[in-house]
């Protein structure tokens, strides 16, 4: 199966497809961090290529809720939200027999639709907790693979948080989003296990 996993940097989920034998490529704006087949550039460059399945991890800077309060009378931020929406609605309709969009809890379920199925890390072996909704197009939904106990940090503010979240608090600094955008082993394990 030839499978495309797009925006993605990291090459976790492209290389457990070509673990179970797929013929698998990443596609980024940077260049990917393992080697392996990626393209860097834009996804629309390669996408209509003839791909049997997308994984597609669209950036969640303008996306997900924990941003909100930065849109507060600022229209420059609604102009690249309204942009990244755009983004992932093309992304879902693009020809492709199957397809996943994963992302945070976000506007994604306000502004297109709700997602398929939520799922943690703490369900594919890993103790954090991260909610990921997954909008599928011919998958079925993922089921969990390990359980494992969710751990927790509670810093200085007092909210409770997960250890990588904690660990790496700001999404502005971009060796922090690099690390908590990438996808844990365990959940793409089981994208290749139950998807390939």
């Amino acid at each position: 199966m030839r499978v495309l996993v797009a925006c993605e940097f990291s090459g976790i989920v492209r290389d457990a497809f070509i673990k179970k034998g797929h013929d698998a490529m990443s596609c980024d704006l940077i260049t990917s961090e393992s080697s392996g087949p990626h393209y860097t550039g834009n996804v629309f460059d390669i996408i209509y290529k003839s791909w049997d399945m997308m994984i597609a991890h669209p950036p969640c800077t303008y996306l997900c809720v924990t941003a909100n309060r930065s849109f507060i009378n600022n229209p420059d931020r609604w102009k690249k939200r309204l942009d990244a929406i755009l983004f992932v609605y093309a992304l879902l309709n693009t020809d492709i027999a199957k397809i996943c969009i994963e992302n945070p809890k976000g506007v994604i379920s306000s502004y297109i639709r709700k997602p398929d199925q939520y799922i943690q890390p703490y369900e594919h072996g890993h103790p954090d907790s991260k909610m990921t909704g997954l909008w599928l197009k011919n998958l079925p939904l993922l089921k969990p693979t390990r359980f494992v106990t969710p751990e927790w940090i509670t810093p200085p503010s007092g909210r409770r948080m997960s250890k990588t979240h904690a660990k790496n608090p700001s999404t502005n600094n971009i060796e922090n989003a690099k690390l908590r955008s990438r996808t844990y082993q365990g959940i793409a394990d089981a994208m290749a296990n139950q998807w390939g």
